[in-house]
Formats: C-alpha cells, sequence, structure tokens
C-alpha cells in the first residue's frame, strides 16, 4: 500500500482536459460558466487598492483562479479595517474577489481553465515567440550578409570608376568638362609625335635599302607619310593632299567645349573654333595668311560655281557649305581637310601602319641577326649596300625600341579615347554616362547598405522586446505548472504528479 501511495501520476499535458474530464474532475461544459466568471473579474478590476504586487498581476497578464486567491491575501492586508466581529469583510472588494474564487471552484471550474491554459502556452505560444525570435535572428545574419554584400560591392564599383578614369587620365570629379580638356593637349602631343620621325631617317634609309636590294622597288618610294611627317611635321590634310598650305582653316566644331558653369578663360582651346570662322594658322602648322587677306578676284552679283554674291549694298551672303572640304574655294581648308595628319583617322592610321611596317621589319631583321651563322644568308648580303652590311645587332634592336615607343604612344587606351573625343562629341557624353552609372550604382548600394543596416537594427530591436516576454512566459508557465500538479496531488492523496511534455 505504501509503494502504491508513491507511485507517481503521470499526466501528458497535451491530453490533460481529456484526463481531467474522463475522471470527473471538470464538467465537459466548464466554457459555460467561465463566460460569468471573465465578466465578473472584468468588473472587480476597475476598482482596486493601491498595491505595486497587485499591478504586477494585472498587467499584461490572464487572470486565473490562481491570481485571484493572491489577490485575496493582499486585499486581507488591505481592507483589514472592514472585517466585523463575525470575521467577515464588509468591503464590497473583498466580496467581489471571494464570489469570482467560489465561482471558479464551482465544478472545479478554474482547474479546467488553468488547465487549458498551460497546454495553450506549452503547444501555441510558447513555440510561437520562439519561432519568432529564431526569424529575427536569422533576419540578422541575413542583413549582415547583405550589409557586407552591399559593402564589397560599393568598394568594387568605385574602384571599377576610379580604375576607369585613370584609363582615360582624368580624376573623375567633373567627368565630361575632364574629358572635353584632355582635346586641349591633344595638337602639342601630336607635333611631338610627328617632330620624333626626324629621329627615324637611319631607319627609314635601311627600310628603303633593304627593300631597294631586295625587291627592287626603286619606283615608289616607301613610307611616304614618315617621310613627309619628317620634313613637313604634322600639317594639315589639306597640304598633304595638294602639296600646298591652306590661305585658311575652318576647322569642325567640337559641341560642348564651353558650358555657363564653367568659365571660358579656364582652358585655352587653340584651334578648336567654329566651323563658321575662319581661323588664323598660328605656328602649330608652320601656315601664316598675308596681311592683305583673301583677295577672291569676283565682285558683287557674280556667280561662281552656284556661290551667288549679292550687290554691294547688300551685306548679306547665302553661301552652300559643301562636304568635307570638297569643291570648297582654293586655299581654304575645311571639314576633314581642316584636321591635322594625326587627327584625322585616315592619314594617322596610314602613319601608324607605317610604323608598324618598320617594327615588321626590324622584328624579322633582328630574328635573322641572331641565327648562328648561315653561310648563304652570309653570301646573300655580300653585294648589299654598306648601309645594310653596317649594321650591328644592338644598332637593329635599339631601333626597334625607338619605333615601338612611337606606335605605343599613339595607340594607348588614353589616345584612342582623345581620338573619339576629337571625331565624336557624342562619345563624351556616352562616357561620362558609362562612368557616371558606376558612382550612380555605387550610391545605390551605399542607401541599400544602409538600408539593410537599419533592417538589422530593427530585428535586433525586436529580438529584444520578445526574449523578455518569452522568459516571463516561460516563468509564468512553469508556476502555472507547479500549481496544477500540486492541485491534482492533493486530490489523490498526495501522490506525486508529473505533466509531461512541458519541456521549455
Amino acid at each position: 500500500m505504501q509503494d502504491y501511495q508513491n507511485l507517481p501520476i503521470d499526466i501528458q499535458t497535451s491530453k490533460l482536459l481529456d484526463w481531467l474530464v474522463d475522471r470527473r474532475h471538470c464538467i465537459l461544459k466548464w466554457q459555460t460558466s467561465l463566460v460569468t466568471i471573465r465578466e465578473k473579474i472584468n468588473a472587480a478590476i476597475q476598482d482596486m487598492p493601491e498595491n505595486e504586487e497587485i499591478k504586477q498581476l494585472l498587467s499584461g497578464s490572464y487572470i486565473h483562479y490562481f491570481h485571484c486567491l493572491r489577490i485575496i491575501d493582499i486585499l486581507k492586508g488591505t481592507e483589514a479595517s472592514s472585517k466585523n466581529i463575525f470575521g467577515r469583510y464588509s468591503s464590497q472588494r473583498m466580496k467581489d474577489w471571494q464570489e469570482i474564487v467560489s465561482l471558479y471552484e464551482k465544478d472545479n471550474t478554474y482547474l479546467a481553465e488553468v488547465s487549458s491554459l498551460l497546454v495553450r502556452n506549452v503547444t501555441y505560444e510558447v513555440p510561437s515567440l520562439k519561432k519568432q525570435i529564431s526569424k529575427c535572428q536569422q533576419a540578422q545574419q541575413e542583413f549582415s550578409r547583405k550589409e557586407l554584400e552591399c559593402q564589397s560591392g560599393t568598394a568594387d564599383m568605385r574602384d571599377k570608376f576610379y580604375s576607369s578614369c585613370k584609363q582615360y587620365g582624368i580624376t573623375g570629379d567633373n567627368i565630361k568638362w575632364e574629358l572635353l580638356a584632355l582635346v586641349k593637349d591633344l595638337p602639342l602631343i601630336l607635333s611631338d609625335i610627328a617632330k620624333e620621325t626626324q629621329g627615324l631617317s637611319k631607319i627609314i634609309e635601311l627600310y628603303a635599302a633593304f627593300t631597294s636590294f631586295v625587291c627592287e622597288w626603286s619606283e615608289e618610294p616607301v613610307l611616304p607619310m614618315l617621310r613627309y611627317c619628317q620634313h613637313k611635321g604634322n600639317t594639315t590634310v589639306y597640304e598633304w593632299r595638294t602639296g600646298s598650305p591652306p590661305s585658311v582653316i575652318e576647322r569642325p566644331l567640337i559641341e560642348g567645349t564651353l558650358t555657363d558653369t564653367v568659365a571660358e578663360d579656364s582652358i585655352d582651346w587653340g584651334d578648336l573654333g567654329g566651323a563658321a570662322d575662319a581661323v588664323t594658322v598660328g605656328t602649330d602648322y608652320g601656315i601664316s595668311l598675308e596681311d592683305g587677306g583673301i583677295d577672291w578676284g569676283i565682285t558683287a552679283g557674280e556667280s561662281i560655281e552656284g556661290i551667288t554674291l549679292g550687290e554691294e549694298k547688300d551685306s548679306t551672303v547665302e553661301i552652300d557649305v559643301l562636304d568635307a572640304g570638297i569643291n570648297s574655294p582654293e586655299g581654304v581648308a575645311c571639314g576633314e581637310d581642316a584636321l591635322t595628319l594625326l587627327e584625322y583617322s585616315q592619314t594617322r592610321n596610314q602613319f601608324i601602319d607605317e610604323l608598324m611596317e618598320l617594327e615588321t621589319f626590324l622584328s624579322q631583321r633582328l630574328t635573322e641577326m641572331s641565327e648562328e651563322g648561315d653561310v648563304v644568308s652570309m653570301s646573300q648580303f655580300q653585294l648589299a649596300p654598306s648601309v645594310i652590311q653596317s649594321q650591328t645587332r644592338d644598332k637593329v634592336l635599339a631601333m626597334l625600341v625607338q619605333v615601338r615607343s612611337m606606335i605605343e604612344r599613339l595607340t594607348t587606351k588614353k589616345m584612342q579615347h582623345l581620338f573619339m573625343i576629337l571625331a565624336s562629341p557624342r562619345y563624351v557624353d556616352r562616357v561620362t554616362d558609362i562612368l557616371q552609372q558606376k558612382m550612380k550604382q555605387a550610391d545605390i548600394l551605399v542607401l541599400k547598405q544602409q538600408r539593410m543596416v537599419e533592417k538589422r537594427q530593427e530585428a535586433l530591436a525586436e529580438q529584444a522586446k520578445l526574449e523578455p516576454q518569452l522568459d516571463l512566459l516561460i516563468k509564468r508557465t512553469r508556476e502555472l505548472q507547479k500549481q496544477i500538479e500540486a492541485d491534482i496531488s492533493r486530490r489523490y492523496n498526495n501522490r506525486p504528479v508529473n505533466l509531461m511534455g512541458v519541456a521549455m
């Protein structure tokens, strides 16, 4: 018998209500009686004495039977003055809460309610709060990962931006203006490159002698563009085409060279004037105009090749603009003819092609001279001119380095961009848009990174708000578990009772 008394009663928490109803501790329709009890509790809590513990019991928690018992214990101290000689309280507060406890104890309604509350906390409330906290933690990790991705992407986009700016030779502070400003140095750079052709005399002489000796190309001179630049420099296309310098140069208009926000005198554009302005050629091209201007040899009213001049009294002259300098008046260089040889794409390409032709020749010659004694080769060049026989491997290598240096100066990324800017003003806008787009993407990533930080802070704040709620709920659930176990134990001669599945 003693062993039976100590045998514990194990009850699965999820089946607790069914267990109480099956053993007739509670009635099946206990919720009907609970409606009246909840109404009386809501009315009773409207008139409560000032007490800190009562405030804690009533703040944000579900008032159940065990809370009511504790409230009565507190009221016994606060309402002691209302107790009569018969041990009854005349206080309406005490009467209200005693009535509530009495209704709770009828049919053990309180036991069914607290059991239902325990099951709900264990099954739904606690897991729900834990799930919300877990989501907050996962969100923080995800936002931290995206924050690092945005930070890395921002640095990558800015590196690409500054790398591109470095290729263009600008700082990136004012992209369009800096790109246009690069053009002002282009005439001087091209003039210096053209002057360097004077140092190619020996190389050109060697190549001409070699081709004449091997191929007998004596009818046509080799490397005509390089030879021309040796003597004339970087002249206009008009002078290259006609053989005589122009009297007037009308250069094509480069749009967008000046803006309202930048002072016009901040950059000296030199000869980059408009097409309608007659530009006097300076020392850059070695061309000068006569002081007396241009005498066209015609009078008012006459017409020449479709150009009609009005009477002297009418100062307005109508002129049809012709394309690319074709059929333009003699001595006037306009359109493509007004560009210099290294500015115009076709003549520049010819210049580079001839340099590459020299490079190929020198590379091949260096390879041949590097080979060990070749009897056939030695005998072949016994009759060659002295300029060929006097060359050594070191001399040819020095020539090759010189030619390659000139090619590299003309074919760098920066020079390619300068030529594109000179050829098409739209290219400046396109490059500006591309570079600005990279910075815009970097700025967007910065904003996204800031948003990820804000979301991570929000998730952290939400977690900080939920964790105390979870701790309080677990604490009250464990208290409720012990109270239910003790109540059921009293009904079975204090046998130990274990509610299973309340692990939290």
